[in-house]
């Protein structure tokens, strides 16, 4: 008997990719908005630099480009997140990085699903950072007993989702009908519900000890909360959300503006105000503000020197300013930014020579087929322009802009210093296995690419 017919892991995440996003356009309505900016940024960036549009062109990037979201979630239980981790897989994602947010005053620590395949990525490089809600944080222990047990009464999947991921895992795989039927029943973890599980007093008490607690434990499921498209110039986008009725928070997350981007800048509109029915009322006269919108610009992948320069530079830079940034010093924060990162090199070539980023190479056209420089170093094949060099873009997230994003829709009083900090050990138990290092898999692109280029010219080394 023939085998069945599996459609592949990246092409249904593709398609997860899109429904959500259909989804959410449904939802939020100026996600459609927030779209259309983006959109018209990276026409108006494509059209005015050739210097980013080759790049793009070169690296394949150009064709994921309009692909690209992330999104954000955040679940109650260990088995929420072990469950999230099986659904994820059979989409091709795995959970990379561990983020605490505890420092911050959220009480979640987060991992983000992924691609991990430059190959895979290219299909979809659809991502979700997801949260889970650590409930030892509570300090009231009866509030903290209820919020348990209403999570443990609820059910975020639906029963034919289970039924699919448990055949992928069993099979190996889902047929054409079935990609189509676990892409709709993934969906529903994920759909907004304006019915609350607790009452109005219940969600006041929960929203008092922190509103991300509210959010989520008082309904049926993770709604998505964000879904990110990726721009080209997020200055541009920050300048103009207001023209399109969207108001910005304060201050773009992440690095300063660069010639040569690096990691990951981030900015958002606040959460919206939505209609919410509690248990002990008969229409929606409660609300509830939560979700909200993101834009992200990508830049290059930094080696662990890198980041040590990064988080040098950036904590040099807060501590001068001793506050949370915020409207009143956004202009002082970004002069101090400035100032601060002058020291970090901004040149694809100062960078790799610094080895501060990550990068792939790719044979040029003067290389190709020059069988005698396969003895050649690499550096000699680069100052002889047999090779070049791309910075990897950096496909993961960064704790103080996460936490900066949650706080600013959050609001000034969610900023709560807790006592207990940082458990991976406890978040990778809930999850059932290890997270994947993020520097592991850019080093071993970047290898992957340098072996390629040496094969192609005939250098087996």
């Amino acid at each position: 008997m023939s085998q069945p017919s599996y459609v592949s892991p990246d092409l249904i995440r593709q398609r997860f990719s899109k429904a959500m996003s259909d989804m959410y356009r449904e939802e939020v309505p100026l996600y459609g908005a927030l779209m259309e900016l983006v959109e018209q940024t990276n026409r108006h960036v494509l059209e005015s630099d050739p210097q980013v549009a080759r790049q793009l062109h070169s690296t394949g990037e150009i064709q994921r480009l309009d692909m690209e979201r992330h999104g954000a979630i955040r679940v109650g239980t260990a088995g929420e997140l072990a469950t999230l981790a099986r659904l994820f897989s059979v989409m091709g994602m795995q959970p990379v990085g561990y983020y605490d947010l505890t420092p911050a005053g959220v009480p979640v620590h987060s991992t983000a699903f992924r691609a991990v395949h430059e190959a895979a990525l290219q299909v979809s490089p659809f991502r979700v950072f997801t949260s889970l809600l650590r409930l030892e944080l509570i300090e009231n222990l009866e509030l903290r007993a209820f919020a348990q047990s209403v999570l443990d009464r609820r059910s975020i999947f639906t029963q034919r989702a289970l039924e699919l991921i448990e055949h992928a895992e069993t099979e190996g795989g889902l047929t054409e009908t079935q990609a189509q039927d676990f892409v709709e029943q993934a969906l529903e973890t994920f759909r907004w519900h304006h019915s609350a599980t607790v009452t109005a007093e219940q969600y006041r008490q929960l929203s008092a000890q922190h509103r991300l607690i509210a959010d989520v434990v008082a309904f049926k499921g993770p709604h998505i909360n964000h879904l990110t498209p990726r721009t080209l110039d997020i200055d541009i986008v920050q300048a103009q959300m207001p023209a399109h009725g969207i108001t910005p928070k304060a201050v773009i997350e992440g690095p300063p503006r660069r010639q040569c981007p690096i990691l990951l800048r981030q900015t958002s509109f606040k959460a919206l105000d939505e209609p919410v029915a509690f248990t002990d009322q008969v229409d929606s006269r409660g609300s509830h503000s939560a979700r909200f919108g993101e834009i992200e610009q990508r830049g290059a992948a930094l080696t662990p020197k890198g980041r040590a320069l990064y988080d040098r530079l950036l904590n040099a830079a807060r501590d001068e300013l001793k506050d949370f940034p915020n409207e009143g010093n956004a202009a002082r924060y970004n002069e101090l930014m400035a100032q601060h990162f002058s020291e970090f090199p901004d040149t694809v070539e100062g960078m790799r020579q610094q080895e501060l980023a990550y990068f792939r190479y790719f044979v040029t056209e003067k290389g190709q087929g020059s069988a005698a420089l396969k003895s050649l170093p690499l550096e000699d094949l680069l100052s002889g322009g047999f090779l070049r060099v791309e910075p990897l873009v950096y496909e993961d997230f960064l704790p103080v802009s996460a936490a900066g994003i949650f706080q600013s829709n959050l609001g000034d009083a969610a900023q709560t210093r807790y006592a207990e900090h940082s458990n991976r050990q406890a978040f990778e138990k809930a999850l059932g296995r290890s997270t994947i290092d993020e520097l592991g898999l850019y080093a071993e692109t970047q290898r992957r690419s340098i072996e390629e280029c040496f094969t192609a010219l005939g250098d087996h080394r």
